[in-house]
């Protein structure tokens, strides 16, 4: 994976006024999806641009309105810029084992490095959103333009200022900030919706900007030394989080940005992993399929879950499968839930232009109202890979879970919206092999005394009539593969994880993965399923499941090959990776940083590297 980017610095300008002549800045929308860094805090996500340009930021919360969204809404969506005059050149990485972001900036004139932290404490998150900005001239001399546009929140308020004695406040809606600085930057204009001032520095001079917001409360003011200070103190708490991590095996430096991209997806007041920090980017450039991931799915969650413990990230694994489990107790097995842990909301349409004018956008995802059977496959592999690392289901937890085997049982016979959440119920091989998977764990843990045993016999019984029925009707001697359901002869990629699952037929899932890699493979990327290419862009994710799957079949060289050959194909940037690639252009596509494509990573390169899931493994 490539961690570090040198490129020409971005070009061109919008039509709004307040930007246009003044910044010469790229419009968020002009950025290659790939081309954005995340910063994090654990509540929030921040996407910053090549140019210095913050281009998304929801506050205070990952799910909440945009403060700044000109990466959906060019003209009137707000951003927060650090531009230096006359540079040409741009190279960024994240510091090593961290999710604090530097850019070095290169012109006729000087050096310079941008440092960038959504700022942490020592004692955790801080109880405000803090964005703090650094800049440093390592040579020569350089002047910095800076500019805050306040957003509009997708056409729901109209940002103001506010002059105090304490600093120009701004107000978007319910939120309330402070632009902050050190003192030898010059502030040149506070008026209508923007904040802009300047400052030069020779070599060994620096400067702090920071972004201070709330939401309906009152604002602590921390002095800008102390700002300064926290990010280093963020930086020194990324790296004591990556350095507890226990992978030791291969790709070791792709395994961890992975781990601290799913960590900023973690929202930390609840312990809910939101599958994706953005909403509406588009999995096909202009097309109409934008959705908004800014909430935790059950599969996400369990997916991250399992992910988080192959990589010893115990108090991680441990919040999110809480989380889960008391979702479960109090709303029953939905899709997906909002980041609070309510049911999801119903999904509606803004009237925003979108990326590269890709609509509609979206709020809210239809996805909350369907069913699908892989929730239950879903949560009781995350059961059973919880209690297999060496710990504990509570008598609650476990009636819970008892409870979803029962429904299972029943409910496997009927058609659902399957794992691609698709439009038309189906009879979906792999929805009927979640819930197979979910029998099958069932009775695993009920026979190692971790859940009550009444109905172990029922569940076996349900197990086997699943795993017969899916041998009866959803295999295919033309295709020699598992088909997409029955009656038809597409595939679909998502079954290369039925061999992670332990289903029965490895001799006929080979099969099926040679025929999903010659149908659906371009290069080494994979479309979702047969008809997908026409769409939308290669899911990243199935690329990594098969590559875990080759492995697990013991096909190991061919399983390196592809997940070497993914690795080397994915879009150049600083290892933030989106839903999506476009495999003829190499873009990214849909939204980022998407927790799936990171975790199917590290699923995929600890099987490579010996440790198997195969369920065997985990016997209780």
């Amino acid at each position: 994976m490539t961690l570090e980017r040198d490129s020409t610095m971005h070009e061109g300008t919008s039509g709004d006024p307040d930007r246009a002549d003044k910044s010469g800045r790229s419009s968020g929308a002009e950025v290659p999806i790939q081309d954005y860094a995340a910063l994090g805090d654990g509540r929030s996500v921040v996407l910053v641009a090549p140019d210095g340009t913050v281009a998304w930021w929801c506050v205070p919360e990952m799910d909440s309105p945009p403060l700044f969204d000109s990466l959906l809404d060019p003209e009137a969506g707000g951003y927060f810029q650090i531009t230096p005059e006359g540079a040409t050149r741009v190279a960024r990485h994240y510091r090593q084992d961290s999710n604090v972001l530097e850019t070095v900036f290169a012109s006729d004139t000087g050096r310079a490095r941008l440092t960038e932290s959504l700022n942490s404490s020592t004692a955790g998150r801080l109880p405000w959103c803090e964005l703090a900005r650094r800049i440093e001239v390592l040579s020569g001399t350089m002047t910095f333009r800076i500019r805050a546009v306040f957003g509009t929140r997708g056409d729901t308020a109209s940002p103001w200022l506010q002059p105090t004695p304490n600093g120009c406040v701004f107000h978007v809606g319910p939120v309330l900030g402070l632009f902050r600085c050190s003192d030898n930057v010059t502030i040149t204009e506070e008026a209508d919706r923007t904040i802009a001032a300047t400052v030069t520095l020779t070599a060994g001079e620096r400067a702090t900007v920071a972004l201070l917001a709330g939401e309906d409360e009152p604002l602590g003011v921390p002095a800008m030394d102390e700002i300064d200070r926290r990010i280093d103190i963020s930086d020194g708490a990324w790296r004591a989080w990556a350095e507890s991590l226990r992978y030791a095996g291969p790709y070791r430096d792709a395994v961890r940005r992975s781990a601290l991209a799913l960590k900023l997806l973690l929202y930390s007041p609840s312990g809910a992993i939101a599958a994706a920090a953005t909403t509406s980017l588009p999995e096909r450039i202009g097309g109409p399929k934008n959705y908004d991931y800014r909430y935790a799915w059950i599969r996400d969650a369990g997916y991250a879950v399992n992910a988080f413990l192959r990589v010893g990230a115990m108090p991680e694994a441990k919040a999110a499968f809480s989380w889960l489990m008391n979702r479960l107790d109090r709303h029953g097995p939905q899709v997906l839930y909002t980041l609070c842990g309510d049911v999801g909301p119903e999904e509606q349409t803004l009237d925003l232009p979108g990326y590269r004018g890709s609509r509609p956008v979206r709020v809210g995802n239809g996805a909350a109202l369907q069913h699908q059977h892989g929730i239950y496959g879903d949560i009781f592999e995350t059961a059973a890979l919880f209690v297999a690392d060496g710990n504990i289901l509570d008598q609650r937890s476990a009636m819970v879970l008892s409870g979803l085997a029962d429904q299972s049982a029943d409910r496997w016979r009927q058609k659902d919206a399957g794992i691609w959440e698709l439009h038309e119920p189906q009879h979906y091989t792999m929805s009927k092999i979640s819930a197979w998977q979910g029998l099958a764990r069932a009775v695993e843990l009920a026979e190692a005394g971790h859940l009550p045993s009444t109905c172990v016999p029922r569940w076996k019984r349900e197990r086997d009539r699943i795993a017969a029925w899916v041998e009866a009707h959803c295999w295919s001697e033309t295709r020699g593969a598992y088909t997409f359901y029955p009656g038809t002869e597409r595939l679909d990629a998502s079954i290369a994880l039925a061999v992670r699952f332990g289903f029965d037929g490895r001799d006929r899932l080979s099969t099926t993965l040679d025929a999903v890699r010659a149908e659906l493979g371009h290069g080494p990327f994979l479309y979702r399923y047969s008809g997908a290419e026409r769409e939308e862009g290669a899911f990243l994710a199935c690329s990594f499941w098969v590559a875990e799957a080759l492995a697990e079949l013991g096909r190991q060289d061919e399983a390196e090959v592809a997940f070497a050959a993914v690795l080397g194909a994915l879009p150049p940037g600083v290892g933030i990776l989106s839903e999506m690639v476009d495999p003829v252009t190499g873009d990214g596509l849909g939204n980022t940083p998407q927790g799936l494509s990171h975790l199917a990573l590290i699923h995929a390169a600890c099987t490579l590297g010996g440790d198997r899931a195969d369920p065997v493994r985990f016997r209780l």
